[in-house]
């Protein structure tokens, strides 16, 4: 079962989630409080294990910056979510860049907030509307979010290796650094930098500082 911390000032917002969470049976809330620091206070005192899942909030009233709180759960090995009015786009941009997985609205309806917990406990990113508000026209976000998988293959390919043998140095099938190749060139388009040949992908990967000017398509 997954484990539920809920990390909000608003007293009234954890126990409506929490109420949300036992509902719904997606998980069990161990933990509610106000701040991060109290969160590991009581992971210190109790020897608790971490959350699978944090419902973070995105401003808390302990002056600590969202940056910090969501770098100091994900060291701390808990996937993250952020609960935000969604009106601080700067702000979630700190906590997706930090390691959160996610941002879903205070607006949404709890169910929705409840297929976020199942989601982010799968490892997987939210993709919703307040993730796109977030990154729309922030090029240095966007650049960074191919995975490190994509990274390495992108590196290395662009580099001037067959595809093939990027294949071979990295231990994966052909058909997965094919596919790698394939969602770099589309999350590409989608920030506005598009790369169809692999001349336009070694201009990418040099832009991002994946591999020096000196490097060599083939």
């Amino acid at each position: 079962m997954t484990r539920v911390a809920l990390i909000d000032d608003h007293e009234s917002v954890r126990l409506g989630l929490a109420a949300a969470c036992s509902r719904s049976g997606v998980g069990e809330v161990v933990f509610t409080g106000s701040t991060v620091a109290e969160y590991l206070r009581w992971r210190k005192d109790t020897g608790e294990s971490p959350a699978d899942v944090v419902v973070l909030d995105l401003m808390l009233g302990d002056g600590a910056t969202v940056a910090e709180n969501v770098a100091q759960l994900v060291w701390d090995g808990s996937q993250v979510i952020i609960h935000s009015v969604a009106d601080r786009p700067a702000a979630v941009r700190e906590a997706l860049s930090a390691g959160a997985l996610g941002v879903i609205s205070k607006s949404a309806r709890t169910d929705d907030v409840v297929a976020a917990v199942r989601t982010v406990a799968r490892g997987e990113h939210l993709d919703n509307v307040e993730w796109a508000s977030a990154v729309d026209g922030d090029r240095a976000f966007a650049d960074a979010q191919l995975s490190a998988r994509e990274r390495d293959v992108l590196r290395l390919y662009a580099a001037g290796l067959p595809l093939k043998a990027v294949a071979e140095r990295l231990g994966i099938a052909y058909s997965t650094a094919k596919e790698n190749i394939t969602r770099v060139r589309v999350k590409y388009v989608e920030v506005g930098r598009p790369a169809p040949t692999k001349v336009d992908l070694l201009r990418r990967a040099m832009e991002d500082g994946l591999v020096g000017e000196a490097s060599d398509a083939r």
